[in-house]
């Protein structure tokens, strides 16, 4: 086993971290940032669309570092940075040396999908953070026979699931595998049975959570299905060339394509048939296509080796070097908030969450001034309901009074006492769900950013057509 280039390696997270610190304040929250700042507020076992793990980093990283996007993004930076060493680890599992660790590691901070999630807080960046360190006790496991691997194995996909539940994914993918090629040695142990124990009382506390709420979570993703399956299939294969980079597609596949011929990598094997076998569950599931893309970082630093190899004459070093700046750049340019706001309409196309990280204060201020119209007299007994958890949770964190909204686990949080007075409408809304309505305003955020917010209708209504109680399950929705 050859040694951690730790030296190397240390440097290339020091400076991935340099930069996700230096723009994480730039620009603002994130759609989903405000949401988990609100469901920190509101701790619990679970939420209808996710477990606890997400909320509570958001909670911890605000309560040490200030409630401001640099000061949520903490936790973003940290678990990026413990993605990059991990992946050095995986490719130090392969056998790869100095060289192809710290290759893996600057191809993991690089990576798009890496860059992306290591700027905001989100699901997906936990879920990095869970595959990386997956991937790496399972082939701890392969390549050791030792059975009490079985136990680092149950605690990850333990805790994993108290953050996503698409790590259960990952696990029946390389199950599957193993069972086809091997080895199937692993589970001839009675750690298997201690590891799985471990994992179930890891999740418990979610999965308890969300059998008492009948599960929401699978009709949340239900929903994802239903509604944007198609789209999903449509562009599974495309995105699966972008998540890292195109510059690294031939690294990822060369990764696969190492691990199942070489002999030396033979106990590696099921690796690369576990990732088709993933895409193909997903495919017939409908998920969304970056759901697979933490299992790309794994194959990459499968291949790393042979790249380095591949690169020993001088001008293929030269043209790697030209192509890999040409990535990078691409990779940053999309994934970090380097653009001012009225420059990212080419960039939307590609990576339409760096439009949702403008414009919620003057959502906020658009609001604000509806609200004003209120009379003062009248203001304690008025609601301000929004159409989605962004809006709410923008609203909420810019200090506007009784918020409320029926999306996600905001419909767990309401809905408002039984008083009839003035509703603000933020969105789109049924005629028979509230009285004497005009629209007040149409919110422009000003920066030039066609996101999901621009051009939203605010209006301004005498009251609910019934009590708030009546109402709410019609206005509650999980997609």
């Amino acid at each position: 086993m050859e040694r951690f280039a730790r030296g190397p390696v240390g440097l290339v997270v020091a400076i991935q971290v340099l930069v996700l610190t230096l723009l994480s304040g730039r620009y603002g929250f994130h759609r989903d940032e405000l949401y988990f700042l609100a469901a920190g507020k509101r701790l619990d076992w679970g939420y209808v669309d996710q477990p606890s793990l997400t909320p509570l980093l958001a909670r911890i990283s605000t309560d040490v570092f200030g409630a401001t996007p640099a000061g949520l993004r903490v936790a973003a930076t940290l678990c990026a940075a413990a993605t990059v060493i991990l992946l050095a680890l995986v490719a130090r599992e392969f056998g790869g040396g100095r060289g192809t660790q710290v290759l893996t590691a600057a191809m993991t901070a690089l990576a798009a999908f890496v860059v992306v999630d290591g700027h905001m807080l989100s699901t997906a960046t936990v879920d990095m953070l869970v595959w990386s360190a997956l991937g790496l006790v399972i082939l701890r496991l392969f390549r050791t026979g030792d059975g009490r691997w079985w136990l680092a194995i149950g605690a990850v996909v333990g805790i994993g699931m108290e953050g996503k539940w698409l790590v259960l994914l990952m696990v029946a993918s390389i199950g599957l595998a193993v069972l086809a090629v091997g080895p199937r040695t692993v589970f001839r142990t009675g750690w298997l049975p201690a590891g799985i124990l471990l994992a179930l009382v890891l999740a418990a506390p979610g999965l308890i959570w969300q059998a008492a709420h009948d599960f929401p979570l699978l009709t949340v993703a239900s929903g994802i299905s239903e509604d944007d399956g198609a789209e999903n299939r449509i562009l599974f294969v495309p995105m699966q060339l972008l998540y890292l980079s195109p510059v690294a597609v031939p690294v990822w596949i060369a990764g696969g394509l190492r691990l199942w011929r070489d002999p030396q990598l033979r106990w590696a094997r099921s690796l690369a048939l576990a990732y088709p076998v993933l895409c193909v569950i997903l495919l017939v599931l409908g998920g969304k296509p970056y759901y697979s893309a933490p299992f790309l970082l794994l194959l990459a630093a499968a291949g790393a080796d042979p790249c380095l190899r591949w690169l020993d004459r001088t001008w293929r070093r030269t043209l790697a070097v030209a192509l890999a700046f040409a990535g990078a750049a691409v990779s940053l340019v999309v994934g970090l908030p380097l653009l001012p706001p009225s420059a990212l309409a080419p960039i939307l196309a590609v990576n339409k969450e760096q439009g949702e990280q403008v414009g919620w204060p003057e959502l906020a201020s658009s609001v604000t001034r509806v609200w004003e119209r209120i009379p003062a007299e009248q203001r304690s007994a008025a609601v301000i309901f929004t159409r989605n958890y962004g809006q709410a949770g923008a609203l909420e964190h810019y200090g506007l009074p009784a918020v409320h909204s029926g999306h996600m686990s905001y419909a767990d949080w309401g809905p408002p006492p039984d008083i009839f007075g003035p509703v603000v409408v933020v969105g789109p809304y049924l005629p028979a769900w509230f009285t004497g309505c005009h629209e007040a305003a149409v919110h422009d955020n000003g920066l030039g950013v066609e996101n999901e917010e621009q051009g939203v209708r605010i209006s301004l209504c005498a009251g609910t057509s019934r009590p708030w109680s009546a109402l709410w399950g019609e206005l509650r929705h999980y997609y």
